[in-house]
């Protein structure tokens, strides 16, 4: 497919595998695309999640009523790299998910998958279970997860990492609610920028920064400060005020709200 060029602020889209169905889901995609998306952040539903606010959660608990299985998200992860190549696609999950496989076979099947890297927010940089080992070894990117209440020495251990990308929850708590960009916000993301690989001064963050993001205003102030923005609650929403009217529907809800976000324009 064609796609536009990329846009001046680049956005991570989140989206969960299979919602609400799987036409729909890759029409949502197909919006994003179009709307100027720089990443895809994929999530495999799951049941018992420890950051997700109310409209994720919901999307996963109908993805799941559905007996919709991990190989199936796999699989979207799969189209995905096969329909827009030039956009990563990152696979979000929870620890259970990727435990339950075997670290190092889960890393194998996301490797496979065309997936970029992983996300896995409850296995924290420090006790992850090898997975950022597992990750290298296949050429994967394993993403840590920073939130504000670390502490300034365990922001220090982390940047000694020098992890190519850092995920920045932007506040405490679950995603949904939007979030205010204020100079707390912007200290906390200076603080992780030798977490995230950037190291000398000039040099381009890596930082993903996201929770609560829902305008362009938001993703405006946010990126001169991060790698991508990153947005979820907002697309699932959409998605699923669309969905009754069909793909065309929920196609453009999303290309609409990622071209504000992005500023690509409408």
């Amino acid at each position: 497919m064609t796609l536009p060029n990329r846009a001046p602020v680049r956005v991570m889209a989140h989206l969960v595998a299979g919602y609400p169905d799987d036409s729909l889901a890759l029409a949502a995609a197909d919006g994003l695309a179009a709307g100027g998306v720089s990443a895809f952040e994929v999530q495999l539903p799951f049941s018992d999640p420890s950051a997700d606010g109310v409209a994720i959660q919901t999307a996963c608990a109908e993805v799941l009523s559905r007996g919709y299985r991990v190989a199936r998200g796999l699989a979207f992860v799969g189209e995905l790299k096969a329909r827009y190549p030039e956009i990563p696609a990152f696979i979000m999950t929870y620890a259970n998910l990727a435990w339950k496989a075997g670290i190092e076979r889960f890393a194998d099947l996301a490797a496979k998958s065309g997936a970029k890297g992983l996300i896995v927010p409850d296995l924290p940089f420090d006790s992850d279970e090898g997975l950022a080992a597992a990750c290298a070894a296949r050429g994967l990117v394993s993403v840590p997860v920073a939130a504000p209440s670390m502490t300034p020495d365990r922001i220090a251990a982390l940047a000694a990492l020098d992890r190519p990308l850092v995920y920045a929850a932007l506040r405490a708590g679950i995603t949904g609610s939007e979030t205010r960009i204020d100079a707390e916000t912007l200290a906390f993301l200076a603080s992780l920028e030798g977490s995230a690989g950037t190291g000398d001064a000039g040099q381009e963050s890596r930082v993903l920064g996201g929770f609560g993001i829902r305008n362009g205003e938001q993703a405006s102030r946010l990126a001169p400060r991060v790698h991508a923005v990153v947005a979820g609650s907002v697309f699932v929403e959409l998605i699923r005020g669309a969905a009754p009217s069909g793909a065309d529907a929920v196609r453009e809800a999303v290309r609409k709200k990622a071209a504000e976000l992005s500023g690509f324009g409408q």
